[in-house]
């Protein structure tokens, strides 16, 4: 699902990723641990196809066999759009739009037409418990619940990969365990793929496989 070979990031002279290999299969969740700075989210946002190597020429990413690292940026953009769900720490909605416009923003980005993206929008918050919160807009609902709006936006166009980055970090006890118990549950429902970054401890536990990071490089796999 994920093959990345000799992943290298600079930022001036600071060496944040150390040549990272990485293998993630279809239908595992991964977590991504380790201390702040150690190139975590780096990490992921390359995986995500959201920033670039500094080592183009010997580098490789591999998602879904598909070579990213040799698309150009409008096939890269719909690859993105097509094949990958976002969550972050901050839900990331739009404050203008309802619940359900924005679960329905990447699809109409896809060009699904309204009908077909607002069924499946439904269809998503219907299942995350949302039924009642349609047209409620952010500042309308509590964290957990617009972290679960943001969990529907990331699967409104069936991606077969998701990478959240600190996805409960912003939630109390009660709702990041019903995030990350959720989690599972989409996995085993439909199929997706998680790269988790957390510092929580109890979800890094609860995934497949926990890999530990520490000054750009991966310790364990």
């Amino acid at each position: 699902m994920i093959q990345a070979k000799n992943i290298q990031k600079h930022f001036d002279d600071l060496h944040v990723l150390k040549g990272v290999d990485l293998h993630i299969k279809q239908g595992e969740i991964v977590s991504i641990v380790g201390v702040s700075g150690a190139g975590k989210t780096t990490l992921l946002q390359i995986l995500g196809t959201l920033d670039q190597v500094s080592n183009s020429n010997d580098a490789s990413l591999t998602i879904n066999n598909t070579a990213v690292n040799t698309l150009g940026e409008k096939e890269l953009s719909k690859f993105r759009n097509e094949t990958l769900g976002f969550i972050f720490q901050f839900h990331q909605l739009l404050p203008e739009f309802s619940a359900i416009e924005n679960v329905c923003l990447p699809a109409f980005i896809k060009g699904t037409d309204k009908f077909k993206a607002e069924s499946k929008a439904k269809e998503l918050l219907d299942f995350l418990g949302l039924s009642s919160r349609y047209n409620h807009k952010p500042n309308e609902l509590s964290g957990g619940e617009q972290q679960r709006v943001a969990v529907a936006r990331a699967l409104i166009n069936n991606p077969k990969i998701i990478f959240a980055d600190e996805p409960s970090g912003n939630l109390d006890s009660e709702s990041a365990e019903n995030l990350h118990n959720l989690f599972f549950k989409l996995r085993d429902t439909f199929g997706q793929t998680f790269v988790i970054v957390t510092h929580n401890r109890e979800l890094a536990d609860m995934a497949d496989r926990k890999l530990t990071m520490l000054d750009g490089t991966i310790l364990n796999d």
